[in-house]
């Protein structure tokens, strides 16, 4: 378990962060989360998971496992349980891909492995549905970038089915649903963390071109800074509302 702290001067909320691999790191995210600070937590190190009792906020990183892939990564099933006893104490929490995924079956949603519409990759088009615009988090992505937004996006399982109480408030093209939020929970399909290096790792470790999955961030590079910028500033403005 290891702890980097915020560039700001004072000791703000902890934002615990579940880590699966080290190839799918925070990202952009770390330097967009003012006045928090930030704790790793790598259950596939053997670090042990947290109660949501002793959580200021949560976020859950991606990976190339499955959700429901507990034989071979056997903590998924404890991330799983973290992320429903999150929604329930209300902790601020933000979901990425596998995370997403897990959160969705944590509230009664349904996962595919290998989706049938197949992989989505690169930089893709997310457009945010009426009810983003209330979103605490990505209410403010649409302020910046409005109503479609490029993210991107690297998975090849997708939610299939949101959970019932769930908001449904991003889709794009290829699955609809790329994000969602359980009451204080957050989920996003897409990958707001992901530079064009960590873009261009994930090419080469599936053996794809790098170059073209990596094009767009050539043509929408200050919109996907403003991505991660604005959805980090707008979590860390919900986990600091809440501390207080």
């Amino acid at each position: 378990m290891t702890e980097t702290n915020s560039p700001t001067p004072f000791d703000g909320p902890v934002v615990t962060v579940v880590q699966h691999q080290d190839a799918v790191p925070l990202g952009r995210l770390a330097d967009t989360l003012p006045g928090l600070r930030v704790q790793i937590v790598r259950p596939d190190a053997g670090d042990d998971l947290p109660a949501a009792a002793d959580l200021e906020a949560l976020i859950v990183l991606g990976g190339t496992m499955a959700a429901t892939d507990s034989d071979t990564h056997p903590w998924l099933p404890a991330v799983r349980d973290l992320l429903a006893d999150a929604v329930d104490q209300d902790v601020p929490t933000l979901a990425i891909c596998l995370g997403a995924q897990l959160l969705a079956l944590a509230g009664g949603g349904q996962v595919a492995v290998a989706a049938p519409s197949g992989p989505e990759r690169g930089v893709v088009e997310v457009r945010m549905r009426p009810d983003a615009a209330q979103d605490p988090v990505l209410g403010p992505v649409m302020d910046a970038l409005g109503r479609d937004v490029p993210a991107p996006s690297m998975h090849h399982d997708a939610v299939t089915v949101l959970p019932k109480s769930a908001t449904w408030l991003a889709s794009s093209l290829r699955y609809p649903f790329q994000a969602f939020r359980l009451r204080n929970a957050l989920g996003v399909q897409f990958h707001p963390e992901a530079d064009e290096d960590i873009m261009r790792q994930w090419a080469r470790s599936e053996e794809l071109d790098a170059d073209e999955l990596a094009a767009g961030y050539a043509q929408h590079g200050e919109a996907l800074a403003m991505l991660a910028k604005e959805l980090g500033a707008s979590f860390a403005a919900q986990v600091r509302q809440r501390a207080a």
